[in-house]
C-alpha cells in the first residue's frame, strides 16, 4: 500500500486585523484550492501558531457565497443578491467612472468619499485607495475605528509608536495583559505567556471587565468597571511610591517629572481606587506588591480599554507603571501595544503622498452616519457627500450609530460602489459591487503591531471566478478617470519592490524568498534605553497632549481617573462592553458556517443577581437598548462580570439580530479625546426580559 501523498505547503501571511500578522504554511491542493493553514514553525514570533478560524480558511476562501461577478443595482437597497444583475467588468468600471466624474462635476472633488480600513492589512491593497484620494483631491479620511485613542494614550508618554520586543515575554517574571484577550483574539501572544510561566514559573496578572477565556487562564483577574483602568494604575502607582517600590535612580535620568506625580498621587489610594473600579482594596494592593516587587515585569496592553471616551488617559496612565519601576531595563521588562511605527515603510508610491492637498476636509470614518446624513458640523461647510467607493470595511455594521449608518445610506442621492468578498449588509446598499480577491489570491507585503517581521506574499492559487485586487480595481478606475500616478501605472509586485528599496529593505523577490525580514532593534533602542521618542528623550508623566491631538480640554495634566464615560443611571443602569469574539474578527468570519455554529448567536452575558432581579433566565430573550436604539437577543447568566456590567461578544450582522439591528446600534458616534476614536466599549444601557 502506498503512502498518502503529502500536500505541499506555501508561504503567506495573514491578512487580517490582528498585531499577529502571522507567518503561515498553506496546503495548495491545486492552482485553485488550498487544504488547511498552519503557522510557520520556523517564524520566531508565529512559531507554529495560528488561531482556529484562520487554519480552516479553505471554509471562507472556497464559500459557495463568495461573489464572483460585477454586479449593478436594479431592485432595492439593504436586500441581497435577488436585487441585482451581473453585467461586465467594462460596464461596471465605466459606470462607476461615470458618476463619480459626475458628482464631482455638479459639486467638486470633495462630494467624493472613497472610504476604507482594516479588512486587510496588506501595506498594498488596503492603502492605495490613499492614492486615489490624493489625486483626485476628494475628502480624505480620519481612521478612526480601532487605534486612535490607544495611539494617543501611548505616544502621549513614550513618544513612539513601539516598545519591548514581544518575543521577551517568554524571559518575563511577571505578564499583565490589560485590557486584552489573547486567547480569543491574538494567540501567539499565548505561546510566550505560556513559555515564561513553564520556564520561569512567571505570574499572569488579566486586567479585563470581565471573566474572558484569557483571564480564565490567569494567577490574578483584576475584573474592574468598565473605563476605571486610570484609578487602577493611579492607586497602583500611589502604592508604588508609598512602599518604596519605585526606581529612584531610573526616575531622575530618564522621567520628566517623578516628584511633582509623587505628590499628585498621594490622594489616589487604593480606597479611592476600590470605589472607582469595584475591585477590592487588597487586591490592588496585592497587585501593586507583586508588580512592584518584579523586576522582569512585562505590561501586554490591548487595543479594549482604549475604546473609552477616557480611553487616551487610561492608556497612558497605564503607561507609567514601568518607568516607575525602571522595569524598562530589565530583560523580560517593560510594556507593548504596538511596534507598527518601528519600520518606517516608504509609503509615498502606494498612498500617493505627493499629491496630499492639504486643504481638502478630512472626515471622520466612525462619524460616517452623521455625515451622509448631511450634519454641518461634520461636512465642515464642505458639500454633500453624493458618491462613495468602499473597499475593506462593513461601516453598516461596524461603525458607530447603525440607524444613522443606514439612513445616510439609503439616500437615492448618493452613489455607492462596494468592492468585496460576500454580499455584505453594506454591499447589498451599494450601486455597483465589484468581487474581490482574498489574501492568497493577490500580491501585497505587511509591516505588524504585534511582532517586528516585515512580510511580502505571492498568489498561491488563482483568482476565484472575475475577483480582482484593491490595487487593480483603482488602477481600472483611475485610467477611465484620466488620473496620471506611478501607483496606478504600475504593477503590484514592481510597487512593492520599488516602496521596499527606497525604504532601504531587501527587494520583493529576496523578501519573498527569505520569507521575512527581522527589523528588531537592539535592546536598549527597543526598551527605550538610549531615551524615548519626545522632544526631551524622557518618559512624560506630564504629557502635551497637542502633540497627539487638539481636543485636549478636560484631559488630565498627569495620570489620573478622567470621569467622562458614558455613566450608568437610573434609567440606564448597566455599562456595555461590546467585546470581540474568538471565532469572528470583525465582520469578517461571520459567513462560515464553522465560526457561525461555534458562536451560535447573538448572546449577552449578564451577573446571576441582575438577571434575578429583572427576572431574567439563562437562555430568555431579553431588550437591551438605550437613546439610541434597542435590540433583541438571549440571555447568558454569567458570574464573569461585576453587577451593572453587561456584555454582548462579536460584532454579528444585523440581520442575526430579530429586528435587523445589531450592537453598533447601541454605541454613541461621539469621540473620544484628543484626536477621535470610537467608543464602542463606552456605552450605558437598559436590559428587560421579553416574555
Amino acid at each position: 500500500m502506498s503512502a498518502t501523498k503529502k500536500i505541499p505547503r506555501v508561504h503567506s501571511t495573514c491578512p487580517h486585523d490582528c498585531p499577529s500578522t502571522c507567518a503561515l504554511e498553506v496546503e495548495v491542493v491545486d492552482d485553485r484550492t488550498i487544504g488547511r493553514v498552519y503557522g510557520a514553525k520556523d517564524n520566531s514570533y508565529t512559531a507554529g501558531v495560528v488561531c482556529a478560524k484562520v487554519a480552516r480558511y479553505a471554509e471562507r476562501i472556497h464559500h459557495p457565497d463568495r461573489l464572483g461577478q460585477p454586479l449593478r443595482r436594479v431592485g432595492r437597497k439593504a436586500v441581497g443578491l435577488s436585487e441585482f444583475e451581473v453585467i461586465s467588468w467594462d460596464e461596471a468600471l465605466n459606470e462607476v467612472a461615470t458618476q463619480f466624474q459626475k458628482s464631482i462635476d455638479q459639486h467638486g472633488s470633495e462630494t467624493l468619499w472613497p472610504y476604507h480600513y482594516a479588512g486587510t492589512m496588506g501595506l498594498l491593497q488596503r492603502d492605495a485607495l490613499d492614492c486615489f484620494r490624493h489625486t483626485l483631491k476628494t475628502s480624505r479620511q480620519h481612521a478612526t475605528f480601532c487605534i486612535t485613542l490607544a495611539d494617543a494614550g501611548w505616544i502621549a508618554g513614550t513618544g513612539a509608536k513601539r516598545g519591548s520586543e514581544p518575543r521577551e515575554m517568554a524571559n518575563s517574571d511577571l505578564i499583565v495583559v490589560w485590557g486584552g484577550n489573547p486567547v480569543s483574539t491574538q494567540v501567539n501572544v499565548m505561546q510566550h505567556i505560556s513559555r515564561a510561566r513553564r520556564e520561569r514559573q512567571a505570574k499572569l496578572v488579566v486586567v479585563d471587565p470581565y471573566r474572558t477565556p484569557t483571564a480564565e487562564k490567569a494567577d490574578l483577574h483584576l475584573m474592574l468597571r468598565p473605563g476605571s483602568d486610570g484609578a487602577l494604575a493611579c492607586a497602583v502607582m500611589h502604592v508604588l511610591f508609598a512602599e518604596t517600590l519605585v526606581d529612584k535612580d531610573y526616575l531622575e535620568k530618564y522621567t520628566d517629572v517623578p516628584a511633582e506625580l509623587e505628590k499628585h498621587l498621594l490622594h489616589k489610594t487604593p480606597e479611592w481606587a476600590a470605589e472607582i473600579t469595584g475591585l477590592r482594596t487588597e487586591e490592588i494592593i496585592a497587585f501593586a506588591r507583586l508588580y512592584g516587587q518584579t523586576q522582569r515585569s512585562f505590561i501586554r496592553l490591548g487595543y479594549g480599554f482604549s475604546r473609552s471616551r477616557n480611553g487616551a488617559a487610561n492608556v497612558h496612565a497605564v503607561t507609567c507603571l514601568p518607568a516607575l519601576t525602571g522595569a524598562w531595563q530589565y530583560p523580560g521588562g517593560g510594556a507593548l501595544y504596538s511596534n507598527s511605527g518601528m519600520y518606517g515603510v516608504d509609503q509615498t508610491l502606494i498612498k500617493g503622498l505627493d499629491r496630499v492637498d492639504n486643504n481638502t476636509r478630512v472626515l471622520d470614518q466612525s462619524r460616517i452616519g452623521d455625515v451622509l446624513c448631511g450634519n454641518p458640523r461634520d461636512l465642515q461647510g464642505g458639500p454633500p457627500v453624493t458618491a462613495m467607493i468602499i473597499q475593506n470595511t462593513n461601516p453598516v455594521v461596524v461603525a458607530p450609530e447603525t440607524r444613522k449608518v443606514i439612513a445616510g445610506m439609503q439616500r437615492d442621492d448618493l452613489f455607492v460602489c462596494v468592492h468585496e468578498q460576500f454580499m455584505t449588509e453594506t454591499a447589498a446598499m451599494a450601486d455597483i459591487v465589484l468581487p474581490a480577491t482574498m489574501f492568497l489570491e493577490h500580491d501585497d507585503f505587511y509591516q505588524a503591531g504585534g511582532h517586528t517581521h516585515l512580510q511580502t506574499t505571492r498568489p498561491v492559487i488563482e483568482p476565484f471566478a472575475e475577483c480582482r485586487s484593491n490595487h487593480r480595481v483603482l488602477s481600472g478606475l483611475a485610467k477611465r478617470m484620466g488620473i496620471s500616478h506611478v501607483c496606478f501605472e504600475t504593477g503590484s509586485r514592481e510597487l512593492i519592490d520599488q516602496s521596499l528599496r527606497q525604504s532601504g529593505y531587501p527587494t520583493e523577490d529576496d523578501l519573498y524568498h527569505q520569507h521575512w525580514h527581522d527589523c528588531a532593534y537592539d535592546f536598549d533602542t527597543t526598551n527605550f534605553l538610549n531615551g524615548f521618542g519626545t522632544p526631551d528623550s524622557k518618559f512624560h508623566f506630564k504629557p502635551d497632549w497637542k502633540r497627539v491631538g487638539q481636543d485636549t480640554d478636560g484631559l488630565p495634566e498627569l495620570p489620573d481617573h478622567m470621569p467622562v464615560m458614558n455613566q450608568s443611571d437610573e434609567e440606564h443602569p448597566f455599562r456595555l462592553v461590546a467585546a470581540p469574539a474568538r471565532h469572528f474578527l470583525n465582520t469578517s468570519f461571520t459567513e462560515t458556517p464553522t465560526s457561525v455554529r461555534y458562536e451560535k448567536r447573538p448572546t449577552i452575558l449578564i451577573h446571576p443577581a441582575d438577571a434575578a432581579a429583572l427576572k431574567i433566565e439563562d437562555g430568555g430573550k431579553v431588550r437591551v437598548g438605550n437613546q439610541l436604539a434597542d435590540l433583541v437577543l438571549h440571555a447568558r447568566i454569567f458570574d464573569g462580570v461585576q453587577r451593572g456590567v453587561v456584555v454582548i461578544e462579536s460584532i454579528w450582522p444585523n440581520k442575526a439580530f430579530e429586528e435587523g439591528l445589531g450592537v453598533n446600534a447601541l454605541i454613541s458616534a461621539e469621540p473620544g479625546k484628543p484626536n477621535g476614536g470610537a467608543v464602542f466599549h463606552d456605552t450605558a444601557v437598559w436590559v428587560r426580559a421579553v416574555d
